[in-house]
């Protein structure tokens, strides 16, 4: 395997350069390698290419592509020292490497990281800590309106929005299973006053305290609950980066409680909100279906009855067939509590993501004694469906930062009209009115009121991604008009104002 020699290359090259080298292995699969070490010298990124010479050197029909330093734990066990590892790809010809560079150049301009520091969309601090995102007030903007809009697909599904809180007893999670399971994610809280919590890794625990509050009976069902909101989880620290893995998630979830007869009209219900979701963001494409199912060998590793489970993965596996998903079946790949059907969508880049998600669930209403009153007034334990629509808002801004370079659709988009004065002295009254006629239609606008030239000022607005740029000069106050240019556009059109209002509102209502 090309890989395994591009290893093998890069340890010749390291015990080369650097003495003492040491607690040293090497590691590849098909899509790269990586060779770990511990060494007195400091070694950085600017090393990396150095590096590639000597390998050259040493064998010059392997042509190899360093990616990547970082500092892991030894033997990957956060007891041990942190030592190096250096990461690669190995090609055969200098075309494929030609190709695979151009390939990381693409992936260089679509990183999420850079978007969002150039639009100012979210930010990180040392004083709060790594894995921790800040949102701006542009990034915030296009967080809430993602939330409106899955939010309102979910509401049009017979979903009500609840509230839940961050902390809580210890004893929700052990009942779950999520303590046992999960024990080592878990971040506990503490204080003077000898509270002891636990900053909640998942919120279905939650949803079924709200289900228990008061006598259900079986006419109520289905009850449908959507939340987003912050879960917290206890990665590696040298696991997190950018929004890709943090320890602050900000979840959408929801979850049914519904009769067995009922369940898998629930499943098909949230495949079409996903669909419809999906749809909207022009994403429902380029993805397959995973039926994840128990890994029979290890049945230690899940929760509940094998009758429950045998009726949900034949369930899903009905589902699949009936909507023509060919959903691919995965075993080991189940949940805790059930099986499911996770969406795996593909970047702009080739990269797969999972992040829609339904999961079925016998097993977690039996834990907390939920029930409901059936026809014949005896209790019933009902089924619960878990379902992620677009998952972490964290993730997904990656997925969509990166699918469109950070180009969002008008109706996501932080500033949707930019409004650019040819001279502030002349035409700052008129550009006002328009900024003020703007907000009143609910249309997100920004004025840009400096003492910029005019281009650099346009050549700002394009750079921030801006959907419109409207450029006010004379000719627009006399004729009492505006003229705009559409991202991605060189042309200049000049319209009425009112119909200019009526055109973005149109668009942001149908795209």
């Amino acid at each position: 395997m090309i890989n395994e020699k591009g290893a093998e290359l890069l340890k010749a090259a390291i015990l080369k350069k650097y003495k003492n080298v040491e607690l040293d292995s090497v590691h590849s699969n098909e899509e790269e390698f990586y060779y770990e070490f511990k060494v007195q010298d400091e070694i950085g990124e600017n090393d990396l290419e150095d590096l590639e010479k000597e390998i050259n050197k040493l064998d010059g029909y392997i042509f190899v592509k360093l990616l990547r330093i970082s500092g892991v734990y030894f033997e990957g066990n956060i007891n041990n020292e942190m030592i190096t590892r250096i990461s690669g790809k190995a090609f055969e010809s200098k075309e494929e490497l030609a190709e695979y560079e151009e390939f990381l150049k693409e992936a260089q301009e679509r990183d999420h990281r850079k978007i969002g520091k150039d639009l100012d969309l979210f930010c990180f601090s040392d004083y709060l800590g790594a894995g921790l995102p800040l949102y701006t007030p542009r990034g915030t903007i296009i967080k809430d309106e993602l939330q409106k809009q899955v939010e309102k697909i979910c509401r049009a599904y017979g979903f009500e929005k609840v509230s839940c809180p961050s902390l809580a007893n210890i004893k929700l999670f052990e009942t779950s299973g999520h303590a046992q399971k999960f024990n080592d994610e878990l971040f506990r809280v503490s204080s003077p006053k000898g509270h002891e919590f636990v900053l909640k890794p998942v919120q279905c625990p939650h949803h079924t305290q709200i289900y228990a509050s008061k006598l259900r009976s079986y006419k109520d069902l289905p009850i449908r609950y959507m939340e987003s909101d912050k879960q917290y989880r206890a990665e590696l620290p040298g696991s997190v980066g950018g929004l890709s893995r943090v320890y602050a998630i900000t979840i959408e979830d929801g979850h049914s409680f519904c009769r067995i007869d009922q369940f898998k009209d629930e499943v098909i219900n949230m495949y079409n909100i996903i669909k419809d979701f999906y749809s909207k963001m022009g994403l429902w494409n380029n993805y397959w279906v995973s039926l994840s199912v128990r890994d029979l060998n290890h049945p230690e590793k899940y929760i509940g009855s094998d009758e429950d489970w045998n009726l949900c993965e034949q369930v899903l596996q009905e589902v699949s067939d009936e909507l023509g998903l060919n959903a691919k079946r995965c075993e080991g790949e189940a949940a805790l509590y059930g099986p499911k059907l996770d969406f795996m969508f593909k970047d702009a880049l080739g990269r797969e993501m999972q992040i829609p998600t339904i999961q079925v669930d016998f097993s977690t209403p039996k834990r907390f004694g939920l029930y409901y009153i059936d026809e014949n007034g005896e209790k019933q334990t009902p089924v619960m469906v878990h379902r992620a629509i677009l998952g972490s808002y964290e993730r997904f801004l990656v997925l969509l930062l990166e699918q469109f370079k950070g180009a969002l659709p008008v109706w996501l988009s932080p500033v949707q009209v930019n409004i650019v004065p040819v001279n502030v002295k002349y035409h700052d009254e008129y550009c006002k009115m328009i900024k003020n006629k703007l907000d009143d239609e609910d249309i997100r606008a920004e004025y840009t009121d400096n003492d910029d030239s005019l281009s650099k000022k346009i050549k700002r607005s394009i750079e921030m991604k801006n959907p419109y740029t409207l450029v006010i000069g004379n000719k627009e106050i006399e004729q009492n008009m505006v003229s705009y240019r559409k991202l991605g556009s060189e042309e200049m059109i000049s319209v009425g104002i009112d119909e200019f209002v009526e055109m973005i509102k149109n668009e942001i209502k149908n795209n």
